[in-house]
């Protein structure tokens, strides 16, 4: 497997869900390559499968086919045992929903430290506490969950998905019930992690979210369609600004699209409707001129028609 120095490696990673009545094919033939201590986001309309890659890169589903390693880790050959391991002790998982990550009844600190309970983890306290002054809330530590703000769950969420300290944090909508001001703190804490070497993975519909990392990669049918790429990087926004808890920065991305293993390429929505394409029927043309590839729209003959 290609994955050499990668922390996560896809190829050709398809995602069926079946019913009795219907199939749903939610990742169709992804491909996908994630540095090691990258911080990157996924963004995708509703159904586009930017979730179901998520849950499966936090081993809460299985793919159906194709290849994925998570840090070296063969996903597809996990046995039920290796696959509990994983989730305790590889990877932290944070909602947009942070009661998913909270027991209501336990204070803070013993929130942080129930994860480290099931692995046996030594020292739990001392972590906990770390944790704690990560996040900004060591003052809060005895608090019960009710007598936090909805941003401070899910800081404290943050913190327990980091207690068995795993290499690989993936965040869905984790700013998506919070206000402007408690995004940029997240985002802050999200930052500090990477700047750790851990690799962060965000799914987001926040615009503002995603210029504040230097990739990311879109997702359109179960496929990546295309990749956003920052010119000027995050350290020098964060170097201008101060921090992210301001105003979001106007990051200057480019938008470059990907190629499947087989040469594939989705086109952007807007292009197709400004030409008139919306599949079916319609064809176009590609022209190699110098450098550049040119797609033409080809006009329909009557002779078109009649073999159609």
């Amino acid at each position: 497997m290609e994955n050499q120095g990668m922390a996560v490696y896809c190829e050709s990673l398809i995602k069926l869900y079946k019913t009795k009545d219907f199939e749903v094919m939610a990742l169709q033939g992804l491909d996908l390559e994630i540095e090691t201590g990258e911080m990157m986001a996924i963004i995708g309309t509703s159904g586009s499968g930017k979730s179901t890659l998520l849950n499966i890169l936090g081993g809460l589903d299985r793919p159906t086919a194709g290849k994925l390693s998570v840090n070296g880790t063969n996903m597809l050959t996990l046995s039920d045992r290796e696959l509990i391991k994983y989730k305790r002790e590889s990877v932290g998982f944070v909602w947009q929903n942070s009661a998913r990550n909270l027991i209501p009844f336990l204070p803070v600190l013993d929130n942080i430290e129930l994860p480290m309970i099931l692995t046996s983890a030594k020292e739990r306290r001392t972590r906990a506490l770390e944790l704690l002054e990560m996040v900004g809330l060591s003052s809060k530590r005895k608090r019960k969950l009710y007598e936090l703000s909805g941003g401070e769950q899910q800081r404290v969420a943050i913190a327990i998905a980091m207690a068995n300290k795993p290499r690989l944090m993936l965040a869905d909508e984790p700013t998506g019930s919070v206000d402007t001001h408690t995004t940029g703190i997240i985002m802050d804490i999200f930052y500090e992690l990477h700047m750790q070497g851990h690799t962060v993975i965000i799914v987001t519909h926040d615009l503002a979210i995603s210029r504040r990392v230097d990739r990311v990669v879109a997702i359109r049918d179960g496929r990546n369609s295309s990749e956003y790429v920052r010119r000027s990087y995050y350290a020098d926004a964060l170097n201008t600004v101060g921090n992210l808890r301001h105003e979001p920065v106007e990051a200057d991305h480019e938008e470059l699209l990907t190629l499947d293993k087989v040469g594939r390429i989705q086109l952007p929505g807007e292009f197709l409707l400004s030409l008139g394409i919306t599949g079916g029927k319609d064809k176009i043309t590609a022209e190699l001129e110098n450098d550049k590839i040119v797609l033409v729209k080809k006009q329909t003959t009557e002779t078109d028609e009649a073999a159609n």
